[in-house]
């Protein structure tokens, strides 16, 4: 096995690796990139930098829509 497939295999081992653009974030959300990115500023939407890159782990996805669903079945 060389290197590019031990990179390729690692996403499909730990689901939780994934980190997906900003706007393959909102796509997931059905949101727009401008609204992923004041749930990002904001602070409700996990992401991290990369370099330069902001990426958005493949898992704060389900978190978030997790508290969305929390919150409002309280209120």
């Amino acid at each position: 096995m060389d290197e590019h497939t031990t990179l390729l295999a690692a996403p499909a081992e730990d689901p939780t690796l994934v980190l997906l653009e900003v706007k393959e974030a909102a796509r997931r959300l059905r949101i727009g990139r401008t609204t992923c990115y004041g749930l990002i500023r904001s602070g409700e939407l996990e992401s991290v930098m990369v370099g330069s890159l902001r990426r958005v782990p493949v898992d704060a996805i389900s978190e978030y829509v997790t508290h969305l669903r929390t919150t409002q079945r309280a209120a």
